[in-house]
């Protein structure tokens, strides 16, 4: 990881994930039944063709051309259709599940005209966290964009591996799944005003010199003024820009990167409580658990314990 990359070490910590789950190949009118998507953070991207979003999110329905993406933000009352004229009859498709059904899907995909690829953004607790209140309802990428040429680039290997049934295809398109979560946010920044919180802070190049005094040692409390020096700003200067980039003030920042190290480390590893309070800087087991409590609502034993369940 390139020293001083805090968009990298969050999504490092928070284990951010793009899962393609399904897709369609189709000619013609068409329409999807209509999905509840309320449950998860989707995305769609269109490989050729078009298609038209609807979702309760949306005042009016958006189009997609190809190369273009669209990230759904827990909606419900989804539908998908061909934009053909209205008034002609549309056929109603389901989406194939890649895993059983994307030889048989994509095999004439050469003759379709329309073809779309989707899945999920698979996040942990943490990550759901940070990234679901930064994304709009429906978040639309297009691929026009000049920052969008990566998205279209990865994409595109995608489907190739969708349709070329490599050995280790499977293990290709995962990792091809992670970088099509990282191009789309990189879209998504450079298309939009974001609002407060991790995803604009982790992008402020003023800002950059702070962060990384705050994630360099998960420990270590620098003070307000040693952060405002990094940044070259004076003290009431920087507390005021930290907050209205990052949305909190420094010191809750810090608080909150301090957790996120500590749930990835009660997720992956089976290092004690008290060596953790320990390493994260704190006087006390007791005063980490708090804190921990006071962050996910849990003890750090609860938490993990509830992870390992879910996971076994």
């Amino acid at each position: 990881m390139r020293p001083g990359d805090p968009l990298s070490e969050v999504l490092d910590l928070v284990d951010v994930r793009g899962v393609v789950s399904g897709g369609a190949a189709v000619s013609g009118a068409w329409m999807s039944p209509e999905m509840d998507m309320s449950s998860a953070l989707k995305f769609m991207a269109v490989v050729r063709g078009g298609m038209r979003v609807h979702a309760a999110g949306l005042d009016a329905p958006v189009d997609l051309t190809a190369g273009d993406v669209v990230v759904l933000n827990h909606q419900d009352g989804v539908r998908l259709e061909s934009v053909t004229p209205d008034g002609l009859p549309r056929r109603v498709i389901e989406e194939v599940d890649v895993n059983d059904d994307v030889l048989a899907l994509f095999g004439s995909a050469t003759d379709a005209d329309d073809i779309m690829v989707g899945g999920h953004v698979d996040l942990n607790p943490a990550g759901h966290a940070l990234l679901a209140p930064v994304l709009p309802p429906v978040a639309h990428v297009r691929a026009a964009a000049a920052a969008a040429t990566g998205v279209r680039r990865v994409l595109d290997r995608l489907f190739e591996e969708l349709l070329a049934d490599r050995v280790g295809s499977t293990f290709a398109m995962r990792q091809y799944g992670q970088l099509f979560v990282l191009e789309l946010l990189r879209a998504y920044m450079h298309q939009t005003d974001l609002p407060p919180g991790w995803l604009r802070v982790s992008t402020d190049e003023q800002l950059r010199p702070t962060l990384a005094l705050m994630h360099g040692e998960p420990a270590r409390r620098p003070s307000v003024d040693e952060l405002a020096r990094a940044a070259s700003m004076s003290r009431t200067s920087f507390a005021e820009r930290f907050r209205t980039v990052a949305g909190m003030p420094p010191v809750a920042y810090m608080s909150r990167w301090r957790m996120l190290h500590a749930q990835r480390a009660l997720r992956d590893s089976d290092v004690g409580v008290g060596a953790l309070a320990g390493h994260l800087g704190y006087a006390s087991e007791s005063a980490f658990s708090t804190a921990f409590k006071r962050e996910t609502g849990e003890s750090p034993l609860r938490y993990r314990q509830r992870l390992r369940r879910a996971t076994a």
